[in-house]
């Protein structure tokens, strides 16, 4: 028990050392098991709000707090789409919606801007969603980088949130009846640090 200890506090002032070291662009793997895309669109102009998450994410995050630059890249697995709701899933999934079988993808690729104190508060990137590439900027709220006991290694974490208006990428359902499309993005990520640019 104590040599786990001993090992788990070695490891930590390892990390502390190397963050005080030159600066240097650090890569982190996105943890599909922790980060989910979670979004909230209307029901019948204001009766009620369909709420739904991507359960399955990969990708990577750049990040380099000295030199306070870094990037976004995620790729979501559009047939993963998961509102807790069977008939609501497959109708999503189907070329009135998402489309999944031609689109099966949506990707977000961005830069990390306006640090603050080394920590980014934005953003500034594209979504391809649907086969339609449009501008989007999501806002930190909250981001936050620590050794991670289990993985053994630093780990970032963050929550972005955006909106899109989804008849603009090709998503106009029920535009007609009266359906806001105006959608509400919540983003939940972890990534585990995998190594730096050399």
């Amino acid at each position: 028990m104590l040599l786990n200890i001993s090992r788990v506090v070695s490891t930590f002032l390892l990390v502390l050392v190397a963050e005080q070291s030159v600066s240097k662009m650090k890569i982190y793997q996105i943890d599909s098991n922790h980060t989910y895309p979670s979004f909230e669109a209307d029901h019948m102009g204001g009766l009620s709000f369909w709420r739904g998450k991507i359960n399955s994410t990969s990708g990577e995050i750049r990040l380099d707090k000295k030199a306070s630059v870094g990037s976004v890249d995620v790729i979501m697995d559009m047939a993963t789409i998961d509102f807790g709701h069977d008939k609501m899933n497959d109708h999503a999934k189907n070329e009135d919606m998402f489309d999944v079988q031609n689109f099966p993808t949506a990707i977000f690729k961005g830069r990390l801007v306006d640090f603050v104190d080394q920590t980014p508060t934005k953003v500034e990137g594209q979504l391809t969603l649907h086969g339609v590439t449009k501008p989007l900027t999501l806002q930190i709220v909250k981001f936050k980088c620590m050794f991670h006991p289990f993985k053994m290694r630093e780990a970032c974490g963050a929550d972005a949130r955006g909106v899109i208006m989804r008849d603009e990428f090709g998503i106009g359902y029920a535009k007609m009846m009266g359906f806001d499309m105006k959608v509400e993005l919540r983003i939940s990520v972890e990534a585990i640090l995998s190594g730096n640019v050399e």
